[in-house]
């Protein structure tokens, strides 16, 4: 694959206020483990294989089994999420997928029960963030496997 364009470089600020957004979610108070199979599993949706690469890099950086990551695809019957855990991973797809799914009430419920209200607007930020990580990165070609993990407690992008 041959990038399009450094969108970074070509619109830096686009790129910062981008990386502003990222910031928010990265400090909101949401758990890094959560945040992480967040951005994943919107990213396999969207197969962003830049940023499947970038997520699944971090989440063992920071102590994500192997397991949990090579199930994520299928966590609807793989026992490894918590009740929080697969609320989150259920509103991503939603939200991710808000074109053909229309975020029905029976999903806003099932988060409502495992996060409070900033919460939810924390998680639902964080899903548009990583929609449009992967709609740039999709958009402009941006090379899979070129990306190197740094262990910290709230990197970003």
């Amino acid at each position: 694959m041959k990038p399009r364009l450094s969108y970074s470089k070509v619109a830096p600020g686009a790129f910062d206020v981008m990386r502003q957004l990222q910031r928010y979610v990265d400090n909101s108070g949401l758990e890094r483990s959560l945040l992480e199979l967040v951005k994943l599993r919107a990213s396999q949706i969207n197969g962003c294989a830049y940023c499947i690469d970038m997520h699944t890099k971090d989440a063992r950086a920071n102590g994500e089994t192997e397991q949990r990551l090579y199930g994520l695809s299928a966590w609807h019957e793989a026992p490894f999420y918590t009740e929080r855990e697969r609320a989150a991973l259920l509103w991503t797809e939603t939200v991710t997928l808000v074109s053909e799914t229309h975020v029905p009430d029976d999903v806003y419920e099932a988060v409502r029960e495992q996060f409070d209200e900033k919460e939810i607007v924390d998680l639902a930020v964080a899903v548009v963030a990583i929609n449009g990580w992967n709609r740039l990165a999709i958009g402009f070609r941006t090379v899979p496997g070129t990306y190197r993990p740094v262990k910290t407690p709230a990197a970003t992008v």
